[in-house]
């Protein structure tokens, strides 16, 4: 792996708390896909990690509520490159970027705004010319 994965600001994914499998890629190939755990399932237990802040942690394992297993753990799989260590880069990236959205404040909350009175006027005004179009469209008042 080429190092620590940001998350956001100086957090980052710890090493110690991931935990990878490496299995046979499903699908077409050669005689090298046989025989290679090319493969990658990245774990990382967010119920017990003592890595972000706790604040992080409730808004993650809340959004990430339909992603986990096992009582708080997120899973991660890769197997779209050829060799191990390239799906090892993408599913730690791809970790990294889920815990990053999933951890990110929620935004400001929207101000509602009163609309202004033309804005109305000039909708009801365009309704009633296209209603006064369609009605002498139809066949009534002709003899």
């Amino acid at each position: 792996m080429s190092g620590p994965y940001c998350i956001r600001g100086t957090v980052s994914l710890p090493e110690a708390e991931l935990t990878w499998r490496f299995t046979r890629s499903s699908g077409p190939g050669g005689q090298h896909v046989n025989t290679s755990d090319t493969q990658v399932e990245l774990r990382f237990d967010l119920a017990r990690t003592q890595a972000l802040p706790e604040v992080w942690k409730r808004r993650a394992l809340e959004r990430l509520s339909g992603r986990l297993v096992d009582g708080g753990v997120l899973v991660v799989r890769a197997s779209e490159h050829r060799s191990q260590w390239r799906n090892r880069e993408t599913a730690a990236v791809r970790m990294a970027s889920l815990l990053a959205e999933a951890t990110a404040p929620p935004p400001p909350p929207r101000r509602q705004k009163k609309i202004p009175r033309g804005i109305n006027e000039r909708r009801l005004r365009q309704k009633k010319q296209r209603s006064e179009v369609k009605r002498g469209r139809s066949g009534r008042g002709w003899q």
